[in-house]
């Protein structure tokens, strides 16, 4: 049996100047002291030099239109189509501060359909 890779999709966003204080905020928080990063949030650095946050299933909640990160705030998204699947799992929101502004993705596990005993 195989199993499902992760997909990610990066989606088009609008942040807000509240937010990008926000994100601005924790990362030089994060220089500071990587402890002192909020439950459910990571933070690192690509090989360019890129911000790069990564929150887990436990520190975002999708809405229509928005998706709203704990302690951090809102970002809206551009586009009316959903982040993701219903029944996916294992979902985990990317920013990237790169040379061309904020990016935006979400990685996650398709829902597994099993089609056992199936009558055609």
């Amino acid at each position: 049996m195989s199993h499902t890779k992760s997909q990610e999709v990066v989606l088009a966003i609008k942040i807000t100047e509240d937010l990008h204080k926000a994100l601005n905020a924790l990362r030089a928080a994060w220089k500071q002291d990587a402890h002192s990063v909020p439950k459910g949030l990571s933070c690192s650095e690509s090989k360019e030099g890129q911000f790069v946050l990564m929150a887990a299933e436990a520190a975002f909640v999708t809405l229509p239109g928005a998706c709203v990160i704990k302690g951090l705030g809102a970002i809206e998204l551009a586009g009316a189509e959903p982040v993701f699947e219903d029944g996916a799992s294992s979902k985990t929101l990317v920013l990237r501060d790169t040379p061309d502004g904020w990016k935006f993705s979400v990685k996650f596990v398709p829902p597994i359909v099993r089609e056992r005993n199936s009558k055609k």
